[in-house]
């Protein structure tokens, strides 16, 4: 949802294996050949091969007003594509700074990004698509491809950004939640379509009055591991009013591509409601005013909202 994939931006960007899926690409087994680097970005001056920390030079001139990628190393892994989910370490600077503003070698632990599933800043996106698990990318990015006229913490309005990204693991993410259907038996609760075609389920919601607590019922029952506070998910989801029906967020309307948060990062419903949960599930969530925005009204939420979602848990990373 907006309000959840708009939380993962740049720790200022944040993010292990997928429980779930076809064949992870380790970089360790990926060959490297050297491909030529394209003049116009700032140079590494240090740290120059995959996996090592990069430093970055200063920008010269004026940077480049499109989206800009070099491939500095080719790895032998299979190419990204929509809905993989991507490992990546990374070191980030200004075009015209001398110093990295975030970068994930010093936390130890690559950023997951999902393969046009939005999260992070469109010039990622863009820049990943396409490319060879194991290989090191050096990207230009522009404003309006980056934090544009807002800035973000330490980046200023309309700031050129300049990334190093070495792609360390390729996963394909199931389309949909498998398992054993649990039955929808209580009148009083929506029912959630069961397909599993990776299309966005129904979502019925009975005209009754909301439950005043939160609501976390199997709709498909996984064989995954379970979800702990501290994991990081990878996930399908709609979401509707309980009052109307109206479905207000859907990660299936924006392309069909799964979304990936740490759950300690979402509203207080999601939080309790998918703790425990098996990956590889399909969940329907009815969340009380109090444990989602309250008397905050949000884009397409009234204040003192009850929100009903179908989550199908893809991994746990």
């Amino acid at each position: 949802m907006r309000r959840l994939a708009g939380l993962l931006v740049v720790p200022l960007l944040l993010l292990s294996t997928a429980a779930c899926g076809s064949e992870d690409k380790d970089s360790d087994s990926a060959s490297t050949s050297a491909v030529s680097m394209t003049n116009g970005l700032p140079t590494i001056t240090a740290g120059k091969k995959f996996g090592e920390k990069p430093t970055l030079a200063k920008g010269e001139g004026k940077p480049p007003a499109d989206l800009k990628v070099n491939v500095i190393s080719e790895g032998g892994g299979p190419a990204l594509k929509k809905g993989d989910l991507a490992k990546v370490d990374y070191l980030g600077q200004l075009w015209d700074g001398d110093k990295p503003f975030d970068n994930s070698f010093d936390r130890g632990e690559p950023f997951a990004v999902t393969i046009g599933g939005g999260g992070v800043i469109e010039g990622w996106q863009k820049a990943l698509e396409g490319q060879k698990v194991g290989s090191r990318i050096e990207v230009s990015i522009p404003p309006e491809l980056g934090y544009g006229a807002q800035g973000q913490g330490e980046i200023p309005a309309n700031a050129t950004l300049v990334f190093v990204m070495d792609i360390v693991k390729g996963t394909t993410l199931p389309a949909t939640a498998k398992g054993s259907q649990v039955a929808q038996d209580n009148i009083d609760l929506p029912k959630v379509g069961t397909n599993t075609d990776g299309k966005a389920p129904s979502i019925t919601v009975p005209k009754k009055n909301a439950p005043a607590k939160l609501v976390s019922n199997y709709i498909i029952e996984g064989t995954g591991p379970a979800v702990k506070a501290s994991d990081t998910l990878a996930v399908q989801y709609k979401g509707v009013l309980w009052k109307t029906g109206k479905e207000f967020d859907s990660s299936y309307a924006r392309g069909g591509a799964p979304v990936n948060f740490p759950l300690a990062q979402v509203i207080p419903g999601w939080q309790k409601g998918l703790e425990g949960k098996k990956a590889g599930s399909r969940v329907l969530l009815v969340v009380p005013p109090d444990m989602a925005y309250g008397d905050q009204e949000q884009q397409g939420i009234p204040a003192k909202s009850t929100l009903v979602f179908s989550v199908d848990i893809l991994a746990v990373l």
